[in-house]
């Protein structure tokens, strides 16, 4: 499989691929795909699996694209201006990805639920309690808000993220929560209670725009019902 990303702030990944090939991805990501490209949509590992992803923040069925012929191609595109990151998996590593990160992946990459370890940084550290886990071989697609910036983090390394702004990290790093310091920066430093604390080894790649915080900005500016 050969892939580019093109749009700049609003992405798209074109897959070319050979006979047999098949790409997945969260049901309405497909932009466009060529003749070639046979579509079949399912919940990709029954009902459990697909309740499982709905859980995790995606949908219940996955759509499944695979090439009839070589040279086909299907595109996929960001619901959001951003980035598309491209990650390669060796089948020795896996990617920890917020909510609603996931945006294609080759057929040969597993999607699961993943609980994070700690009931803290589930409940305050500003994902939710259940992130994405991708693992196995292949490339994974993930969509982020506005741009991204990837840190590595070396053994023992931390870095407090504001909560929201953390995208995805490696299965290695380790996601808690921390306190902000100083009752007035607590209540008007603007940073909510907790930071996300990643402590490596391992990569985190951090989001400029999250959506939640865009809809918070926006939010004034919308006209009232009279």
């Amino acid at each position: 499989m050969e892939y580019e990303i093109i749009g700049g702030a609003f992405p798209l990944v074109k897959c070319k691929l050979k006979k047999g090939e098949r790409m997945k991805d969260d049901s309405g990501s497909m932009a466009y795909m060529t003749p070639g490209i046979k579509m079949d949509t399912n919940t990709g590992g029954g009902l459990l699996k697909g309740l499982g992803r709905a859980l995790a923040g995606d949908t219940l069925f996955m759509n499944f694209f695979t090439a009839q012929r070589d040279g086909e191609e299907v595109g996929f595109a960001s619901y959001f201006p951003g980035k598309i990151i491209p990650i390669r998996l060796d089948g020795s590593q896996s990617i920890i990805g917020q909510k609603s990160s996931f945006l294609a992946t080759e057929d040969s990459v597993e999607i699961d639920m993943y609980f994070k370890k700690k009931l803290g940084a589930g409940l305050f550290g500003g994902e939710g309690f259940i992130l994405q886990k991708f693992s196995g071989k292949g490339m994974v697609f993930l969509e982020i808000d506005g741009d991204v910036i990837e840190k590595t983090l070396a053994p023992g390394e931390t870095l407090l993220v504001d909560n929201g702004h953390v995208a995805a990290l490696d299965e290695t790093v380790d996601f808690d929560i921390q306190r902000v310091k100083g009752v007035k920066n607590m209540m008007f430093g603007g940073e909510g209670l907790f930071f996300a604390k990643m402590t490596g080894p391992g990569r985190v790649w951090i989001q400029t725009m999250p959506v939640s915080k865009l809809a918070e900005a926006i939010i004034p500016y919308i006209p009232k019902p009279e």
